[in-house]
């Protein structure tokens, strides 16, 4: 009997101590290994800020808090997406698109003006020197015909000529070559054979003489012919400036006292963006309305293609040559221009699904659940699309408006 009291003190000892081990032991050290989960660090006022350790929030200096998750697998994967920075990768769900792989053509409406030809432009010059004694033409832009009386001009040495015609008419008049060769001169000077008969009729010499237009056009004064997209644009109280040239001014040999442009033959001039400018050709087809009649259009072809880029709008100009004996197209008129571009094959997406950083264009591919920024290089533009050259694919899902993709606290990074 003894022996079995025995034994049931062992047994019951070795329960008592494996009870204590268990929980004193082994029970507090499974509770706390189940409990651990992994904490992180972020601020309140940047979430995309996280940080494995206590510290100072680098956008707003802020003190960062204990952000507390849970350790599964699925959600850690989640977590790596969410603690993406924001100007590199965004969650969210938003309307996708997809690039195409086609051929587009387009029309190009260019803006358009009116302007004077200066090719056309005639310069009125003294072909002797002497003093104006009266004007006849007074202010710019007066309209002026072939044979028109522009002003009196007395020059003394075109009075001694004239004399020196009259003296050999009367003195020597069987010498024709001599004769030939005084009225050749007086014609160099200025006069015209009308003036030249009635001199030798009267054989009277004239101190004024009546100085007439050679050719129709336009006068712009003495003034440096001022480039055709200026002059279209002339303010409108000019018309009736008067010219610099007065009664009693003296003009010399050569100089210009007179400028004619003739509106016979006028430029259209259009500008084109940078972006566009590859598409046109010289002898490419154009149609051309304007604002006195939008459903009257010119078919005609582009002349020339002007090399200089005007860095204020950032634009080229091309240039239309008109006839405008039947067209009678004002200077001024504003005009619209409509090009065709040839079929270019490509990969394309519609504007939308790009954005600009300045120097880049970005769009945002689909990965899992959010989207990724990629730089991408542009080609042309068509209507509402525009080429990819690289940077994505057919194959590729993107943000249909990457507009609303942007953080506006934040810059876009890309790899």
């Amino acid at each position: 009997m003894n022996k079995y009291i025995k034994y049931g003190l062992i047994l019951s000892a070795i329960a008592i101590i494996g009870s204590i081990i268990y929980f004193i032991i082994v029970k507090p050290k499974e509770h706390v290994e189940g409990s651990h989960q992994p904490v992180v660090y972020t601020c309140s006022m940047h979430p995309q800020i996280i940080r494995d350790k206590p510290g100072n929030c680098p956008i707003c200096g802020m003190t960062l808090v204990k952000k507390v998750t849970d350790n599964h697998a699925n959600e850690d994967h989640n977590l790596e997406n969410v603690i993406k920075p924001t100007d590199n990768f965004i969650v969210g769900k938003f309307q996708t698109t997809t690039a195409i792989d086609s051929t587009l053509s387009s029309e190009i409406n260019l803006p358009g003006i009116i302007a004077y030809d200066p090719n056309s432009a005639i310069n009125i010059a003294a072909k002797i020197s002497g003093r104006i004694e009266k004007m006849y033409v007074n202010f710019k832009y007066q309209r002026i015909n072939k044979g028109q009386k522009l002003f009196d001009l007395y020059s003394p040495e075109l009075l001694t000529e004239q004399e020196n015609f009259i003296y050999i008419l009367s003195n020597d008049s069987e010498n024709h070559s001599i004769i030939e060769a005084s009225k050749q001169k007086l014609l160099l000077y200025g006069m015209t054979q009308n003036q030249i008969s009635t001199l030798a009729n009267s054989k009277k010499a004239n101190p004024k003489i009546a100085i007439y237009s050679p050719s129709n056009g336009i006068v712009m004064g003495t003034e440096t012919m001022v480039t055709p997209s200026n002059s279209a644009m002339q303010n409108m109280n000019n018309s009736t400036e008067r010219l610099e040239l007065k009664e009693g001014n003296y003009v010399k040999k050569g100089e210009v006292v007179f400028r004619l442009v003739n509106t016979a033959k006028v430029w259209g001039i259009f500008n084109i963006t940078q972006e566009s400018s590859s598409l046109i050709k010289v002898n490419q087809a154009i149609k051309i309305t304007s604002e006195l009649n939008g459903e009257q259009s010119i078919e005609t072809k582009i002349n020339f293609i002007e090399t200089q880029f005007n860095v204020a709008d950032r634009t080229n100009r091309i240039r239309v040559y008109l006839n405008n004996n039947t067209l009678n197209l004002p200077i001024g008129l504003r005009l619209q221009g409509i090009i065709k571009t040839t079929s270019i094959s490509g990969i394309w997406v519609q504007k939308n699904a790009l954005v600009s950083t300045g120097n880049k264009k970005i769009a945002f591919i689909k990965f899992q659940n959010g989207f990724k920024a990629t730089p991408v290089k542009t080609g042309f533009e068509m209507k509402e699309y525009i080429q990819i050259i690289t940077g994505i694919s057919v194959k590729d899902t993107i943000a249909k408006n990457a507009q609303y993709l942007i953080d506006s606290e934040s810059f876009i990074k890309t790899e």
